[in-house]
Parts: structure tokens; C-alpha cells; sequence
């Protein structure tokens, strides 16, 4: 019987083209995740974030039938902070109401009798508490210095302003009609050697200095029109501003 030739089998040299071919394919698929990663929709992605959260969260609760999404811990802490600062912005505002209303009380204390005779008003306004009081009873006419019965007024407002601890700015006003001597060349030099002239009696009497200032306006602040007598004599005043604290500074300063 006839012996049958053996097979000889060659190798394969092309069969690490399906190794590379796979290699390809996952590295192909790799890219396109990588991909689709890089340009994920935000809203999709806030919105699925906040569902894992909610589902993996031991402390949430069923979601509430109309869609709206549970507040969670830092929002509810953002929201008590928020709170908090509200409330102490609050009670600031109404002591420094009660403060500036106090304030104004003593001044309209001391002041009475001028007020009743239409020299002197007090205005509380945004900036602070306005007292006006009219030059006609602190000077002569063309003056900066200090009639004597005016000292006494000025002593009693000074006991007063000498207990706040406030920035206090004093203004001096003329009216219209234009001054031309050797003291005072213009209304600017009239108007601050009278605001300088209540300052001095100030410090004099208890004022710190360092809470003071002082500023010649001339007549370009005026009350009412210069077109009477009377309105002129309104005008022509020196104006004393206690000015109120910067609530939000002071906020800042206790943070």
C-alpha cells in the first residue's frame, strides 16, 4: 500500500492585521466617546446631574409634582446667609432712625425759641439732620463775626452735636447781591469766614474738630429764589449737616 505524502502547512504571516484591525476599531470607538463627552449639552448635563443627585441623596424626598427642583444644602445655607444679613441690615436702619430722631429732638430742644420765630429750621433729609440757621441772627449785615446773643445758642447746640460721634459739615450761604470790600472781595470769602466763624465757637465749646468741615457755598445753594427781601434773608444762612453713618461700611468693617 502506497504511504500517503505528508501535508506541510505553512505559516500565516498576515495574522497580526486582525490584532491591528481590532486595535483600530476600539481606538475609532475610544475617540467618538471622548468626543461626545467634549460636547455634551449643559442643560442635559445640569439636568441629569441633578437627577443622580436626588436619587443617590439619603435626605431627598419624592420630587414635587410641579417640576420644581428640591433646594439642596448650600442653596438653603446661601439662603440663610442672605436671611441673616437682611435682618441685620434691618435693625441697623432702625437704630440709626432712632438715632437721627433723637438727634433731631435735642437740636429742636435748644432751638425752640428761633424756631418759633422762623429763624432756624430742622430738616431731616437722606444725608443726615439739616439745621438752617439764619445769618440775620448770627451776624451783622456784611459780617463774620459772632454776635454775642448768638454765643449762648450756639453753646447749647454745641452740647449737643459734642455727643455724636458723626461727621458734622458746616456750610455759610449768601444771596445774590455781590459784596466788594477789603475783608471780603465776593460772597465766597463771606460765606466762609461765616461757616469758619460757627466751626471755631464749636470747638470752642466740646466739638471735636476732627468731626468737622467746613465749606463757603456763596449763593449758589439757594433755598428759594432771590426775588424778594424776604426770600434773600432766607437764603443768606449757615447750614450745619450732621451727616448719617454708611450702614453698609460699617457692616463690612464688623465682617
Amino acid at each position: 500500500m502506497a504511504r500517503r505524502s505528508k501535508r506541510f502547512e505553512h505559516d500565516n504571516h498576515d495574522r497580526w492585521l486582525i490584532s491591528y484591525a481590532d486595535f483600530v476599531t476600539l481606538l475609532f470607538a475610544f475617540f467618538v466617546v471622548m468626543y461626545s463627552i467634549s460636547s455634551v449639552n449643559e442643560i442635559k448635563y445640569k439636568t441629569f446631574s441633578d437627577s443622580l443627585s436626588i436619587a443617590f441623596t439619603s435626605k431627598a424626598k419624592a420630587r414635587p409634582t410641579n417640576d420644581t427642583i428640591v433646594p439642596n444644602e448650600q442653596e438653603q445655607l446661601l439662603k440663610a446667609l442672605v436671611d441673616k444679613r437682611t435682618a441685620r441690615l434691618g435693625e441697623q436702619q432702625r437704630k440709626l432712625q432712632d438715632r437721627m430722631k433723637n438727634l433731631a429732638n435735642g437740636l429742636s430742644k435748644v432751638m425752640s425759641p428761633l424756631i418759633d420765630q422762623h429763624l432756624v429750621s430742622i430738616n431731616p433729609t437722606r444725608r443726615g439732620v439739616v439745621l438752617d440757621i439764619s445769618a440775620s441772627s448770627l451776624f451783622k449785615t456784611g459780617e463774620a463775626v459772632l454776635q454775642p446773643g448768638s454765643l449762648e445758642v450756639l453753646r447749647e447746640v454745641s452740647a449737643v452735636l459734642s455727643k455724636e460721634e458723626l461727621p458734622i459739615e458746616v456750610e455759610g450761604h449768601t444771596d445774590d447781591i455781590p459784596i466788594m470790600t477789603a475783608q471780603f472781595p465776593s460772597n465766597w470769602e463771606l460765606s466762609s469766614a461765616r461757616a469758619s466763624s460757627v466751626v471755631r465757637m464749636l470747638i470752642a465749646n466740646g466739638v471735636p474738630e476732627k468731626h468737622l468741615s467746613v465749606v463757603g457755598l456763596a449763593s449758589n445753594q439757594p433755598l428759594v429764589p432771590n426775588d424778594s427781601p424776604e426770600n434773600r434773608a432766607r437764603n443768606r444762612r449757615v447750614s450745619i449737616t450732621i451727616v448719617s453713618p454708611n450702614i453698609e461700611r460699617g457692616m463690612r468693617a464688623e465682617d
